[in-house]
């Protein structure tokens, strides 16, 4: 039986509306089942100019084989704030950065400087949701040599690995919640216990573990 015949049966019983006891029990506490082809999201956003797709990706990537490939994201609180998420597709390392805003410039800044930290062989590409806050990607590019891809438009379940992480980060920050107020320190202490819970996809590894590994490979 799968994950998704338990959750229908929940809500068809419910009619559609946990009841409270039962939605206190799930991990993102939603009271409606929704479809992750229902998402909305990315279906308003303009076109970005040059952008490459997801399709062209090269099959090294898809394989989770090679470290060095992230997934990236923008998750929106209250008051117009915003975090952005990365996470690398072989180990599912997690790394959060404080932003001050969604704009392009500050985005791809913030991007930048976080790419500058890590080794060339660590970081090679970024598959990002179709968000105006990437249309100047080729900047990224530009000044750290690392591909850009973008998913279909309104598919940001392409991006898998990064959207099942952002579930797990609103256990810490729950929508409708601030952002603004969270030092780098905090982020940073947050993605440390993601990073060091251990997963059944990684063979009970930690993602920390097996990020580090591939890190003392390179030196």
């Amino acid at each position: 039986m799968s994950h998704e015949t338990i959750y229908r049966t929940l809500y068809i019983q419910s009619r559609g509306a946990l009841k409270k006891e039962l939605q206190r029990c799930l991990r993102t506490q939603r009271i409606m089942r929704r479809s992750k082809y229902s998402s909305l999201k990315g279906q308003r956003l303009g076109k970005i100019v040059d952008a490459i797709p997801i399709a062209e990706r090269p099959a090294k990537i898809e394989d989770r084989a090679v470290p060095g490939h992230w997934e990236g994201d923008l998750i929106e609180g209250s008051k117009n704030s915003y975090i952005a998420t990365l996470v690398e597709r072989h180990s599912r390392y997690l790394m959060l950065l404080k932003i001050a805003d969604s704009k392009t410039a500050t985005v791809i800044a913030a991007l930048i400087r976080h790419a500058n930290k890590l080794p060339d062989e660590l970081y090679k590409s970024l598959t990002w949701d179709r968000g105006p806050e990437l249309a100047a990607h080729k900047t990224i590019t530009m000044e750290t040599n690392i591909d850009v891809y973008f998913c279909d438009p309104g598919s940001p379940w392409q991006r898998g690995t990064n959207e099942n992480t952002n579930r797990l980060i609103r256990q810490y920050f729950p929508k409708r919640t601030d952002l603004s107020g969270y030092s780098q320190n905090k982020l940073n202490q947050v993605a440390r216990r993601l990073n060091e819970r251990p997963r059944k996809t990684l063979d009970y590894e930690t993602p920390a573990e097996r990020f580090y590994t591939c890190v003392a490979s390179t030196d």
